[in-house]
């Protein structure tokens, strides 16, 4: 069978398919009484929607639908369903090339594992299914507010050029602020435009680039992550690098360890405020797999769109010889900025399951 739900007491579904009827998500474990509408769902899910000639030009109107779960407002205790249906969707480029292997994509290893598979926009392994792991988050968004935890997202690379910006000196609404002025989402502005111009110009080449994106999580109380398999950081990765073109997490000062000693790697344990906190922060917020209250600080690798209209090598699985690829449609150039409501709904479910399992969330939220 296939890895569609993540969770252990919080449980996401997702299903559908890129240009299929509909996609979207179950929701099993949401405690009851928590207030919850449409709109709530709808202000993260718009975030991820298309807006600037950096995004694709598919415009799916992405309305979201709540068929379960919730009644007069509130969430009852029992499985929230939720979906958007695929309005705007063009087939007829997959139909061009619907026996040859897309490089970058997951068409080959798809049709080895199954021996079948939806060739339309890439079928299950598309971005799309992004949108309901979205829908998810923002009910987990939702539950963590009542617990005071915020996340934030913003970009910290592009096409190797980077920001040097320390989201530690800012509050979490004004980092959110100066991510969402901009259409790649760096909080820093003179660096956004040089991103775009990068995207832009990848675009005019037919090609695409790739970036980092950046995900602080503050207010998370100590003491979450169950030893040895299922230690926060291993949670945490796991569920990232399952959002696709993820190609590696990193947590705190991450691969900078390797070239640190102990003495400057290990974050001196001070008293803040009657409190045991943390001079630094090369932990990332999480130390023996267990938060220790610290910001929870993570890196993801995201790799350039494999949608690209140059030229490329390939095989015609059908006729079984090597052939030349030219992929058509709708695509981003880059899908960093776009990733970034993804990458927080998926911390966001994470933290919400450990809290459960830590006894933090109740069933009921009165």
């Amino acid at each position: 069978m296939m890895g569609n739900t993540i969770g252990v007491l919080f449980r996401v579904t997702t299903w559908g398919e890129s240009h299929g009827k509909a996609v979207g998500c179950v929701v099993d474990g949401c405690p009851a009484g928590l207030e919850l509408s449409e709109e709530d769902i709808q202000k993260e899910v718009d975030r991820r929607k298309p807006k600037s000639s950096i995004s694709t030009s598919r415009r799916e109107r992405d309305e979201v639908i709540i068929l379960s779960g919730v009644f007069e407002g509130k969430t009852l205790g029992t499985p929230i369903s939720m979906l958007v249906y695929n309005k705007d969707v063009n087939s007829k480029p997959y139909e061009e090339i619907r026996h040859l292997f897309r490089p970058g994509h997951a068409d080959y290893t798809y049709q080895v594992k199954f021996g079948f598979r939806d060739w339309r926009g890439g079928g299950r392994a598309s971005g799309r299914e992004t949108v309901a792991r979205v829908m998810a988050g923002a009910i987990a968004k939702k539950i963590l507010e009542r617990f005071d935890v915020k996340i934030v997202g913003f970009t910290r690379e592009i096409a190797g050029i980077s920001c040097d910006f320390k989201a530690e000196d800012y509050d979490i609404k004004e980092i959110y602020e100066l991510a969402e002025s901009n259409p790649v989402r760096c909080p820093d502005e003179d660096v956004a435009r040089r991103m775009e111009d990068a995207i832009l110009k990848a675009k005019s080449e037919g090609d695409s680039v790739g970036g980092v994106a950046e995900i602080v999580a503050r207010g998370v109380p100590p003491g979450l992550g169950e030893p040895v398999f299922l230690k926060l950081d291993a949670y945490l990765a796991f569920a990232l690098m399952s959002v696709p073109a993820v190609k590696g997490v990193e947590i705190g000062a991450g691969f900078k360890v390797a070239k640190m000693r102990g003495s400057e790697c290990n974050d001196p344990i001070v008293l803040r405020d009657g409190k045991v906190r943390f001079a630094t922060n090369n932990a990332g917020g999480i130390l023996g797999g267990i938060s220790n209250g610290e910001d929870i600080v993570i890196r993801v690798a995201i790799k350039p769109t494999p949608s690209i209209s140059k030229p490329q090598r390939t095989v015609n699985w059908v006729e079984m010889v090597e052939d030349e690829i030219v992929v058509k449609g709708r695509h981003d150039p880059c899908i960093v900025p776009r990733a970034i409501p993804v990458l927080e709904a998926m911390v966001a479910i994470v933290l919400v399951d450990c809290m459960m399992m830590q006894g933090m969330i109740p069933r009921f939220l009165g």
